[in-house]
């Protein structure tokens, strides 16, 4: 299943042109979705339709798939039913995000509507509301998944009840979301704002490390900006993640040599199948440069988590071994060439054996 970047827009508390000239700006950093509010309409329908059809339109013109976050009262202040989707179909949206659950009927039912449009169901509860879904027979390729956020601090998901959460859908097979915290966004949909993130231990990270951080889970497919209007800084910065291997941003010691930037920087690494607490070994690498000098340098300390070491030329058949520190050790039989900047030590946790990792010079 692809994995997609987004970003989210509050057309009642925006500017027009604003979100127009934010949404461009996202596509060309090859952002693909949108998580669109309407849990605060306060005008008329008409008005919300004429609003409403103009940004999705533009949106649809630039390539996104436009969900909208709605709940019931929204239904009842615009004197529609959840029986008759076709206001939403009309605006120009491709599904709608159901903030608030009925008794698992109502929403089988409304998966079989008939414009196609995705419902995507809240995913920050672990209770079996998926499953009771599922037994009405619901439409399951018209169903997604997408977690909550949480604008007050200390009030968003701890981390295991959050993947806790995502087991019950990807046992399904359903496209997955959850949001990342811009740290200059200062718009969302209510009027206390400390950011809108998903998972609590993320609100202060840079947005990127939070992205990372959601798809090195395999659980989360789309990782949405909760909060509007991210910097271009972050937004390049997501650009630049691979959603399919964990890269590490690093930081290297003045004294690494040109050997050992080649090894870390242009090798694809993987961590070795029998694995060891102490590190995680990419051991492949040391058969290409086995005949690469590699004098000692940086090798009489105490080696700490997240530092990158490499067998220099006394270690043997193990020089030019690269190993990521899990347990502070000393060995100098190793050089230190680099360190995991310190926001991305939880990435550490999700290099299994055999997974694939690189590094990217920060």
């Amino acid at each position: 299943m692809k994995r997609r970047l987004g970003v989210s827009i509050y057309p009642d508390h925006s500017d027009v042109k604003v979100d127009e000239a934010y949404l461009k700006k996202a596509a060309e950093y090859g952002f693909s979705r949108i998580f669109m509010s309407m849990l605060e309409v306060t005008e008329g329908k008409e008005a919300v339709a004429t609003k409403f059809t103009h940004i999705i339109h533009f949106a649809k013109e630039l390539g996104y798939e436009v969900i909208l976050d709605i709940a019931p009262s929204i239904f009842d202040e615009l004197a529609i039913s959840y029986d008759d989707l076709s206001f939403f179909h009309q605006l120009g949206a491709d599904g709608l995000r159901l903030d608030v659950g009925f008794d698992g009927n109502k929403e089988a039912m409304i998966s079989f509507n008939p414009y196609e449009m995705i419902i995507e169901l809240n995913m920050s509860n672990d209770v079996a509301y998926l499953d009771n879904i599922l037994t009405y027979q619901a439409n399951k390729p018209m169903l997604y998944g997408c977690h909550n956020f949480y604008p007050q601090n200390g009030t968003a998901l701890p981390f295991d009840f959050f993947m806790k959460c995502n087991e019950r859908f990807k046992n399904q097979g359903l496209r997955t979301a959850a949001f990342v915290n811009s740290q200059v966004g200062k718009m969302g949909p209510w009027d206390i704002n400390d950011g809108l993130p998903t998972v609590e231990m993320h609100r202060f990270l840079p947005v990127e490390v939070q992205a990372k951080h959601l798809f090195a889970t395999n659980r989360i497919d789309d990782v949405i900006i909760g909060n509007a209007y991210a910097s271009d800084d972050e937004l390049n910065a997501l650009s630049q993640i691979n959603p399919y291997q964990v890269t590490f941003d690093i930081e290297f010691v003045a004294d690494v040599n040109p050997v050992e930037k080649e090894i870390v920087k242009t090798m694809q690494h993987y961590r070795r199948g029998d694995i060891t607490d102490q590190v995680i070994r990419s051991t492949e690498v040391r058969k290409k440069f086995k005949n690469h000098e590699n004098k000692p340098h940086d090798h009489l300390q105490m080696f700490q988590k997240g530092d990158i070491v490499i067998g220099n030329d006394q270690f043997g058949k193990y020089k030019n071994e690269l190993q990521v520190v899990l347990e502070p050790h000393q060995d100098e039989r190793k050089n230190l060439v680099g360190h995991i900047i310190p926001e991305e030590h939880i990435l550490l946790d999700f290099i299994y054996p055999w997974s694939k990792f690189k590094f990217n010079e920060k």
